[in-house]
């Protein structure tokens, strides 16, 4: 399949791999092109049929076109700088003053505090909203891609079923390099802010709407 796919959009074959792992799930890393590499689990290989499977490795081969592993690298680099240079300020403003109590270092320190606590979160959130960006794009460019976007929905369908009772056991850092969520909702975010993946019902809804205007096909 990966063959085939490289040969029709004229990327560079990355390096194919089959991870042991019973949970379905796909990914695919590499910084760019020429230095890429997807990996399916046995798991998405006994669930999912040749066609279904095409559409997912076109989702992962439009992430390696896209070079989104490296931005999702670069998002993450920022965002924890983000959170170190907040610490930093904090603890500068802290020694700065002195310990004094004053009402102006007071403030001064309570404003610090309060930038502080919300650089990280915030920079954790916009991290996050890059990730669910790239897999909307790479829904998008992978049903192109595939020339057929309902083999995408009906795999992302089974796999977001199935990963629910087989969920992987990974570092959550590595939650957004898959297709689906590998925790399944047990471990999801109470918030859709916070998930690293979009809700499937949209994943879906965008799929079939490229299905119904002719879009990729």
């Amino acid at each position: 399949i990966v063959d085939d796919l490289c040969r029709t959009s004229g990327l560079p074959k990355p390096k194919v791999f089959v991870s042991p792992d019973p949970s379905p799930n796909a990914f695919a890393t590499g910084r760019n092109p020429s230095h890429a590499a997807v990996c399916c689990t046995q798991g998405i290989l006994q669930l999912c049929d040749a066609r279904e499977l095409r559409g997912v490795l076109s989702h992962e081969m439009s992430h390696v076109a896209n070079r989104d592993i490296l931005t999702s690298s670069v998002a993450a680099t920022l965002a924890m700088g983000i959170a170190v240079i907040a610490q930093f300020a904090q603890m500068a403003l802290w020694f700065g003053t002195g310990g004094r109590r004053d009402e102006d270092s007071g403030s001064a320190l309570l404003g610090t505090l309060i930038v502080a606590l919300l650089a990280a979160p915030a920079a954790a959130i916009i991290q996050l909203a890059i990730s669910r960006s790239r897999e909307y794009e790479a829904d998008h460019d992978g049903a192109v891609m595939s020339h057929d976007p309902l083999a995408l929905r009906d795999a992302l369908y089974k796999l977001e079923m199935k990963t629910q009772q087989v969920p992987m056991h990974v570092a959550p850092a590595f939650a957004p390099l898959y297709i689906v969520n590998p925790f399944g909702k047990s471990r999801a975010s109470l918030a859709a802010l916070f998930s690293t993946h979009p809700p499937l019902e949209d994943r879906i809804r965008r799929l079939e709407e490229m299905a119904r205007s002719g879009a990729g096909t």
